[in-house]
């Protein structure tokens, strides 16, 4: 982003980072946040943990280990990357019915409506200590990928449109019409 925070990004007068969060506490009332000293003012005023991860200096494989790591025991979680804008709380609730659909899955993921694979992505708990394994900015991919054949899809239009440089928040606010 050549200096700029992506999260604190302005979409309709709100930073990214509280618009998803946002999303994410419409729809659960245990929404941890992994994040970073900077970006704790963006997400003060909303019922979520934030947490402040040594790991994520590693990249997004020591985000998801040290941010699993702390999480309360649960059936599944929710692994929500912050960067993808157009996510909704009707998309996070779509792939919370994943496991009612495909109880037999580990893993429940929004796809693009052709079925690439994309995000969010919940996990089933028994995945957790996998997660104890994971360095460097490769993200979980070492977890999900070997589970192909036990990931239920939800289609979703957003699924893969995150925005990781300024071009492609432009080119995002262009299709948006502003």
């Amino acid at each position: 982003m050549r200096g700029a925070d992506k999260l604190a990004q302005i979409i309709d007068g709100t930073p990214q980072l509280t618009r998803i969060t946002t999303a994410a506490c419409a729809i659960s009332r245990s929404v941890l946040v992994a994040t970073t000293p900077a970006r704790l003012a963006l997400i003060a005023d909303l019922p979520a943990i934030p947490l402040v991860l040594a790991g994520s200096a590693e990249g997004m494989g020591g985000s998801l280990r040290d941010g699993v790591a702390s999480l309360p025991p649960c059936e599944r979680f929710m692994v929500l990357l912050a960067d993808i804008p157009d996510l909704t709380s009707d998309d996070l609730r779509a792939v919370l019915q994943g496991p009612l659909l495909s109880p037999e899955s580990l893993i429940w993921r929004g796809a693009t409506p052709d079925g690439q694979p994309g995000h969010p992505i919940l996990f089933h708990a028994g995945l957790r200590p996998q997660f104890a394994g994971l360095t460097g900015d490769s993200g979980g991919e070492a977890i999900v990928k070997p589970l192909r054949h036990r990931t239920w899809t939800t289609p979703l239009f957003h699924a893969r449109a995150d925005l990781d440089t300024p071009e492609d928040w432009a080119a995002w606010r262009a299709a948006r019409g502003g």
